[in-house]
C-alpha cells in the first residue's frame, strides 16, 4: 500500500488538473478530451475496445515468448560459444538500430495482414533486452564459485546449470520485465502498418474519425497493459528469485 499510495496520488492529482484545464475552456475537447468523457468512452465503447484489446493481448503475450525464448537461448549460445559471441554479439546491439516504423511495413507487406508480422515485430523490439541482460547475467556469476567449480572438476554444463544459469536470473527477469514494458509499442506499431483489428487499428480509425475519447480510452488500455505484464514478471522474479 505504501508503494503505490505515492504513484496513485500523483495520477489523481494530473487527472483532476486535466478535467478542471478542459473544463475551463482551456483546451479544445476534440483535441484533448476530458479524462470523464475518456472514461465514458471505455464504457459505451466497451464491446469494440475489448475484442481490440484480446487481439492486441494475443499478439504481445506470443511475441513476448517467442523473443524470451530466442533471446534467453542466444545469450546461452553467445556465452558458452567465443566464436559464436564474436559473430553476433554485434548483430545483437546493431538490432536495436533497426527503425521499427520503418521495417514494419515491410514485414506486413512480405507477410500480409495477419498475425505473423505483428508478433514478430513485437518479437524483435523485445529481442535485445532479454538477450543481452541474461548475457550478461551469465558472465557476472561469482568468481571465486567459479574457482570452487572447477577445483572440484565440474564440467562446462555442470557449471552453466548449478551456478551461471541461477546467477543469472536476477539480470533474466530485469530485461524479461523491459521487454514486457516495451512489447506493447511492438504491437502498436506492426497494427499501424497494416491490420483490421487491434488496439492499434482503432487508434488509427479513431483518430481518423475525430473520437478523440475512444482513441484516449485505446492508449489508457495499452498503459495498463504494459503496466500489467511488468507487474506479472515482478511477481514472477520475486517468487523465483526469492533468495534476494
Amino acid at each position: 500500500m505504501k508503494r503505490w499510495l505515492p504513484p496513485t496520488l500523483v495520477v489523481l492529482a494530473l487527472l483532476v488538473i486535466w478535467e478542471l484545464i478542459v473544463r475551463a475552456g482551456a483546451v479544445d475537447p476534440l483535441l484533448l478530451p476530458a479524462p470523464t468523457s475518456v472514461v465514458k468512452a471505455l464504457w459505451t465503447d466497451r464491446s469494440l475496445l475489448a475484442d481490440d484489446l484480446l487481439t492486441t493481448t494475443y499478439e504481445v503475450i506470443i511475441g513476448l515468448a517467442l523473443s524470451l525464448i530466442l533471446g534467453a537461448g542466444l545469450a546461452v549460445v553467445m556465452h558458452l560459444s567465443p566464436p559464436v559471441d564474436r559473430a553476433l554479439r554485434p548483430l545483437v546491439i546493431g538490432s536495436q538500430a533497426v527503425p521499427i516504423p520503418v521495417i514494419a511495413p515491410l514485414f506486413v507487406f512480405v507477410l500480409g495482414f495477419g498475425l505473423a508480422p505483428k508478433v514478430l515485430i513485437v518479437a524483435l523490439v523485445c529481442f535485445f533486452p532479454v538477450t543481452i541482460n541474461v548475457y550478461d547475467g551469465l558472465r557476472d556469476s561469482d568468481p571465486d564459485a567459479r574457482k570452487l567449480l572447477r577445483s572440484l572438476d565440474a564440467n562446462r554444463w555442470q557449471r552453466l546449470r548449478f551456478l551461471e544459469a541461477p546467477s543469472a536470473l536476477p539480470s533474466a527477469f530485469t530485461g524479461a520485465k523491459i521487454a514486457a514494458a516495451v512489447a506493447v509499442i511492438g504491437a502498436v506499431f506492426g497494427e499501424l502498418s497494416g491490420s483490421d483489428k487491434g488496439l492499434g487499428h482503432l487508434l488509427v480509425t479513431a483518430n481518423a474519425g475525430l473520437a478523440t475519447p475512444r482513441l484516449f480510452a485505446a492508449t489508457l488500455l495499452l498503459f495498463a497493459m504494459a503496466i500489467a505484464l511488468y507487474a506479472v514478471f515482478a511477481a514472477l522474479e520475486r517468487k523465483v528469485v526469492d533468495w534476494r
